[in-house]
């Protein structure tokens, strides 16, 4: 399994003067973690990998296409107790999604402002 943008992520490997494409590189990042095999989505939203991909996706799309998805949309991916954090517990990679939730964070302030 590639987690190549994963990776990049967490070594801090990205271009600070854009901020839509730090978005899309978490969306990514997401769309990564949720592709690892074994991944348990009994307690998220999504009834399975192919529900997940396709939302984030979808997201990714929007913002290549120059369009800003709905704020709450994406923050409630990395919310807690969110789909993706009920797959991480679940799937065990709980650490990994902390960290890229807290790039998402300071992603977001930047994209959508502080409030």
């Amino acid at each position: 399994m590639n987690i190549e943008r994963t990776r990049e992520l967490l070594q801090g490997k990205l271009n600070h003067t854009d901020p839509i494409g730090r978005l899309v590189h978490v969306l990514e990042t997401a769309v990564e973690l949720v592709s690892l095999p074994d991944n348990d989505f009994s307690w998220s939203s999504w009834e399975s990998f192919d529900a997940a991909r396709s939302e984030m996706k979808d997201m990714i799309s929007l913002l290549e296409q120059g369009c800003l998805p709905e704020r709450v949309k994406v923050s409630v991916l990395f919310a807690p107790t969110g789909p993706l954090q009920e797959v991480s517990l679940s799937s065990g990679w709980a650490e990994t999604f902390l960290k890229v939730a807290e790039k998402y964070d300071k992603i977001e302030k930047i994209v959508w402002g502080s409030h």
